[in-house]
């Protein structure tokens, strides 16, 4: 039997329960979801859109999807043969890499990365390669001679991640090449998980694997909305892959959850086709809510990693000296259960952690007044 440890999200956030500590570490909003949405839900409950929706998506929902990639990346999905719709980008990943991999392939990873990358391949019967996110002038980069230097004969794919869970790092269209140019090279599948493409800030743009038609031939593209319309429990993610790799994913998806939630389905797709421009003004809401965090937590010791994607924030606390000596985790489980503010420690993204790293991470997919009082806690015990 394989044995599966409990993620460090379900461990943080029962420590946070627990303890009455304010929750930033999970990724989940705690504001509610635009009432047109939610009214768009009970309306196609409510006129019978309740069973089962055909195992690759709703129509309407993979129609939506094409035509917002096209949109932003200006690449065109075929509607029946390239999208598949799934219950969350979790179950896309897994799928996408049940798809490809078979016994003893080895799957590149880009760490930190997020923490179901690791298991999926081992249920897979593959090999998974962790390959460490190079860390210049306070920020992690791809170093691209490293991840080259990880490729064997037995490297069937690279899973990689823009923007960044955990780093909150972005893609430029000079790794988009580089990304490009080894999996040609080495013939590899890519898996670019993309859930949080519109929320890259300050007036950058997504970099993302659509946007280069060579590299799009050999990536299976994920994304989620429940990212982007802030209900993560709704659980509608999907895939984007060219014929012979979304033939692969559906022969998985169709024996795992064959189908996602019908009503869900109708509700975004009946929702982005009344407000367009949703996609268009995330970056803004969440550079806001990072502006204000950051402006709040530069009154604490923290030192503050970039934050050019997703909703989350590196901070380093190396230069508290009264904590330095804790590991992330035992500093992040301090935070929960004396300062009452909880965080997510980045050991658990890494197969072999740098020794001597010393990052929390928060997220600030919240209310203003929830981070106000998390920063009137954290600068309360850590203020300079």
């Amino acid at each position: 039997m394989k044995q599966l440890s409990t993620t460090i999200f379900t461990t943080m956030s029962a420590l946070a329960q627990q303890h009455q500590a304010i929750n930033l570490g999970q990724g989940f909003p705690d504001f509610a979801a635009d009432p047109a949405l939610l009214q768009a839900a009970f309306d196609a409950m409510n006129n019978g859109h309740n069973q089962y929706a055909p195992m690759m998506g709703t129509l309407p929902l993979r129609t939506t999807i094409a035509e917002l990639v096209k949109k932003h990346y200006d690449f065109d999905a075929h509607i029946d043969q390239e999208i598949t719709i799934t219950a969350g980008a979790s179950e896309a990943l897994f799928c996408a890499i049940l798809a490809i991999t078979q016994p003893a392939d080895e799957l590149i990873i880009l760490e930190p990365a997020y923490d179901l990358y690791r298991p999926a391949i081992i249920h897979a019967g593959g090999v998974p390669v962790g390959v460490n996110l190079a860390f210049e002038q306070d920020k992690f980069v791809v170093d691209w001679t490293r991840v080259k230097s990880a490729v064997t004969s037995k490297t069937r794919a690279i899973i990689v991640n823009t923007p960044n869970n955990p780093t909150g790092n972005t893609f430029t269209e000079q790794d988009l090449i580089e990304l490009e140019q080894l999996a040609e090279q080495y013939n590899l599948w890519v898996i670019s998980d993309e859930v949080y493409e519109h929320m890259v800030f300050d007036g950058a743009l997504h970099q993302s694997a659509l946007r280069r038609p060579a590299l799009a031939a050999r990536t299976i593209h994920v994304a989620s909305f429940g990212k982007t319309l802030h209900v993560t429990g709704w659980k509608i993610g999907y895939t984007i892959a060219p014929p012979q790799l979304t033939n692969a994913i559906r022969a998985v998806h169709q024996f795992n959850t064959f189908t996602v939630a019908t009503p869900l389905q109708l509700a975004i797709a009946d929702y982005l086709n009344a407000h367009p421009h949703v996609t268009a003004e995330l970056p803004a809401f969440y550079q806001a809510k990072r502006d204000f965090f950051r402006a709040g937590l530069s009154r604490t010791a923290f030192q503050l990693l970039p934050s050019e994607g997703t909703y989350f924030q590196l901070v380093d606390y190396r230069a508290i000296t009264q904590f330095s000596h804790l590991t992330d985790t035992e500093f992040a489980t301090h935070l929960t259960t004396h300062v009452g503010v909880a965080a997510i420690p980045l050991t658990p993204f890494y197969g072999v952690s740098p020794s001597g790293q010393k990052l929390v991470r928060f997220c600030f997919a919240k209310k203003e007044e929830t981070l106000t009082a998390a920063l009137v806690r954290l600068e309360h015990a850590l203020g300079v």
